[in-house]
């Protein structure tokens, strides 16, 4: 398989992706573009596939662009996300970008900034858009106005009527400690042009790990999704889901993972929309799970684990096609600057294993997975 990209003005195709190419029946798995990593992805109303990628030093790298208007087979040209080089960093796996789209498909882009990107001993969560004319990326701002202390990723959502959300885990303000972090966030209600300053989102004293990220979700109704991990008392590491059905104003919070250990275990979460409705992702004692968010009680009341045995089983990705079918897939093998490998599994409407799965090695260090299901019922990984 040749994934290319297709230049302005030439009319050329050539190959962006890494030489190691695998397809697996329905499965398509590729490389990031120009040979990139932690690939975050985004599919518009209209299929269009959007994605964003990191490149460069793992301290001090970049953030670049691409779109798809074939289903994820020809590419557009790498537009640059990050206005001021060397702004964001990959180490730990969960700090890099996020992504999103909004009213009219504009894309918003979240990150924790590297050390060079905030202003000296204080923090910076990045946010930029798409331009009005879709040419280039605005110059990235600094949210946070009292809510430093960031050490795990925070995340972006958007939805079609206009509000942008860009949420973090730090400290109260004076005060240290994971058991004192909490889930924070700013909200914008015009596309991102300006946002209000950050509050907390959840009250609860849940406490946050710390280097673990969170992922931050809307629906098609602007209902507002959150995975977060805890850490009550230090050793309480639980996934929490946080929904919001009046635009961030108020949160429920459900406890829907207990996992109890002392230490951190810098682990991430996925959402995607299915017909079924959310669909939500993540890691719990080295295994990850998927399940289907209730929308009456915000609950995931059946969670799925992977099937089989893998080793330390971290990252996942969730993606759904428009036949109710699912497509899970998490990362083994990998930690602290090591890669891995990549595993998937396919689920049917019903939430049973179909006969599709499947590994490819390779996955980089610092690196994650993403995936999105294709017009044509089957579905693409990206690493």
């Amino acid at each position: 398989m040749r994934t290319c990209l297709l230049l302005p003005l030439l009319a050329v195709c050539i190959p962006v992706l890494a030489d190691k190419s695998n397809v697996s029946g329905r499965v398509t798995v590729v490389r990031v573009p120009g040979g990139g990593i932690q690939p975050q992805i985004a599919v518009d109303e209209a299929g269009a596939v959007h994605m964003i990628y990191y490149q460069g030093d793992p301290q001090n790298g970049d953030l670049y662009y691409v779109r798809s208007r074939d289903g994820g087979t020809i590419f557009s040209a790498p537009l640059r996300v990050n206005s001021s080089p060397g702004s964001a960093i990959a180490v730990g796996n969960i700090r890099g970008g996020h992504l999103a789209l909004g009213r009219n498909g504009r894309v918003h882009v979240a990150w924790n900034g590297s050390r060079s990107a905030g202003q000296p001993g204080r923090d910076a969560m990045l946010y930029t858009r798409l331009n009005d004319a879709g040419t280039a990326f605005e110059p990235e701002r600094n949210l946070i106005q009292r809510a430093y202390g960031l050490d795990g990723g925070g995340s972006v959502a958007a939805d079609a009527f206009g509000d942008v959300y860009v949420l973090w885990h730090a400290p109260e303000p004076g005060k240290e400690g994971e058991d004192k972090r909490h889930v924070w966030i700013a909200r914008s209600r015009d596309d991102g042009k300006t946002f209000e300053r950050e509050r907390v989102a959840y009250d609860q004293p849940t406490g946050v790990c710390g280097c673990c990220g969170l992922k931050a979700f809307a629906d098609r109704s602007g209902a507002l999704y959150v995975l977060y991990r805890s850490a009550t008392e230090m050793v309480h590491r639980d996934m929490y889901l946080l929904v919001s059905h009046d635009k961030g104003n108020t949160f429920q919070g459900e406890d829907i993972s207990k996992w109890n250990v002392g230490y951190c275990v810098m682990s991430s979460e996925s959402f995607s929309l299915s017909p079924a409705g959310v669909l939500a992702a993540w890691e719990t004692e080295k295994q990850a799970y998927y399940g289907r968010i209730d929308p009456a009680t915000g609950k995931v009341p059946a969670p799925i684990g992977a099937p089989g045995s893998g080793e330390n089983r971290k990252y996942p990705a969730i993606a759904a096609n428009a036949q109710g079918e699912t497509l899970f897939v998490w990362t083994e093998g990998m930690g602290w600057k090591k890669g891995g490998r990549l595993a998937w599994q396919i689920y049917n409407k019903s939430g049973q294993p179909a006969a599709e799965h499947g590994q490819v090695e390779g996955v980089p260090v610092w690196s994650l997975v993403a995936a999105f299901g294709r017009p044509d019922g089957g579905f693409n990984i990206v690493y």
